[in-house]
């Protein structure tokens, strides 16, 4: 099936679902979609149902049981053909056997498909479904049935992770599990329609790549960086837009069932978000042990609201991070001047948290994106093509007696992290300060170079790497001329624009 035109980007995850339904396999088979709240998962489904003439059922978050048996029976009389009141199933087992039983009589050129979204909905009024699907997938295992394909999908991260785990009903039964990420910041830039490079880091820095924001901005998006201030605070800074970073966290927060004491949670996301990136850390900022911030954490780091970063070099506890960038802007921005907000004073709340969104927020996000434009675009450039593993490192040079960070570190393809003699296929500093980038900047990265070599690592094909957000100096822009091993990228670069300076070229 031909991918429809309104969805952008996709088409991995377009053909795996294609791939799915044309399996000639017999009998049931399963796939589990998840992916946070904003992603496009209902968007990416309800094209493919109607692609597939398939059934779409979906799950509210407020309905009881009995709403959702007469809600459901209506719409699947109604995909049959029936006036929807005609039909009314009183158990999940009547109502799930006969919704699959229509799909296999709907269309007979076409694959059988049932989807059900928002599935962790009807767990918590019926936690029984589950194991209703496993002894319906079962029994078409046993003797011959129709190729039916039944596609699970939900936000709340933690059940859908578990619902194919440990001695969970569906285990072992589906073939597929896609987990859609948000659109990476190229793509992102694309469906906001947003021309400047900087304006489209800013936006991104607030908001991530989540397709769902743009439709509840609710205004045009920004075009200049000129605009960015206005557009921040008469969106994610006015109380009265659904994309108010604070409702917009609450909301988050709420979807999984597992977050339950919300000051507590709240109180940790900001402590992470001002820095605090271990645990012992997180309950120091927190005034608690950190035993009490165990369970805590692990929730939200199995709910997608937090990432643990492993060292690339050396075996340390990783560092933690926030996930979502909208979560990062509301702990860091909004909630120091909630009061100030409150009361209609949004651009005076901006102004006076600017300095943090620049430092906090702006200068992380960037090197962020630098992170991810080496996993996804350097291999365009890089002559030795895809690196490896793409991350962070922190070392020691004990002749110098100091300690050095590197924003970017690509391993090259096939090491093994945090290997004693790894080979390093980047070495990179990304900036997203005022000044531009210039020869003392790669001196630093050449020291750093040597210091590796010196360790153990096998550097002598790195590529040393400058990310900058306002260009280079123009000795710099004559090393990397003639030179084969440095590489200079600036936002424009960053964003497809314009190529890569450097590598000799």
């Amino acid at each position: 099936m031909d991918k429809p035109a309104r969805l952008l980007a996709r088409d991995r995850e377009w053909a795996l679902l294609c791939d799915f339904l044309a399996d000639p396999a017999p009998a049931m088979r399963i796939g589990v979609v998840s992916g946070r709240r904003r992603h496009g998962k209902s968007f990416l489904l309800h094209a493919l149902a109607e692609a597939a003439g398939g059934l779409y059922l979906t799950a509210v978050r407020e309905e009881g049981r009995g709403p959702a048996l007469r809600r459901l029976s209506a719409e699947i009389a109604a995909y049959a053909g029936l006036q929807p009141e005609s039909v009314r199933f009183e158990d999940w087992w009547a109502l799930l056997r006969n919704a699959l039983q229509v799909v296999t009589t709907r269309d007979a050129l076409r694959r059988p498909l049932l989807i059900i979204d928002e599935l962790p909905y009807l767990m918590q009024h019926s936690p029984e479904v589950p194991g209703i699907l496993q002894a319906l997938y079962d029994e078409t295992q046993l003797s011959e049935h129709p190729p039916i394909r039944l596609i699970l999908c939900g936000s709340a991260m933690s059940i859908m992770h578990e619902l194919l785990s440990g001695t969970k009903p569906l285990r072992g039964r589906a073939v597929i599990d896609l987990r859609l990420q948000a659109f990476d910041f190229r793509t992102m830039r694309a469906h906001w329609g947003i021309e400047s490079p900087e304006a489209a880091l800013r936006v991104h820095a607030v908001l991530g790549g989540a397709p769902g924001y743009l439709p509840l901005a609710g205004r045009p998006a920004v075009t200049r960086a000129a605009d960015f201030d206005a557009w921040v605070t008469q969106t994610v800074l006015n109380p009265g837009r659904a994309v108010f970073s604070r409702s917009e966290t609450e909301f988050l927060l709420r979807e999984d069932p597992r977050i339950t004491q919300h000051t507590l949670y709240y109180d940790m996301l900001s402590a992470i978000a001002q820095g605090a990136g271990t645990p012992s850390k997180i309950g120091a900022a927190l005034g608690r042990e950190r035993g009490a911030v165990t369970y805590p954490l692990e929730v939200l780091e199995k709910t997608g609201y937090v990432t643990r970063e492993q060292d690339l070099l050396r075996t340390r506890s990783p560092h933690i991070t926030l996930t979502d960038p909208v979560i990062r802007f509301n702990q860091l921005v909004t909630m120091p001047q909630a009061s100030v907000i409150d009361q209609g004073f949004s651009a005076e709340a901006w102004k006076s948290a600017t300095p943090t969104f620049n430092s906090k927020i702006l200068g992380p996000h960037f090197e962020s994106l630098s992170r991810d434009w080496t996993r996804r675009f350097a291999h365009e450039i890089l002559p030795d093509g895809l690196p490896g593993t793409v991350g962070t490192c922190e070392f020691t040079d004990q002749n110098a007696r100091a300690k050095h960070e590197i924003d970017v570190l690509a391993l090259a393809l096939g090491q093994n992290p945090q290997h004693p003699r790894a080979e390093i296929a980047v070495i990179g500093e990304a900036k997203a300060t005022l000044d531009r980038r210039g020869g003392a900047d790669l001196a630093r990265l050449e020291h750093l170079r040597t210091v590796l070599a010196g360790q153990g690592h096998r550097t002598d094909r790195a590529v040393l790497a400058l990310f900058s957000m306002n260009g280079f100096y123009p000795d710099l822009l004559t090393a990397a001329a003639r030179r084969s091993d440095v590489l200079l990228v600036d936002l424009a670069a960053l964003y497809g624009d314009t190529q890569a300076l450097g590598l000799g070229g």
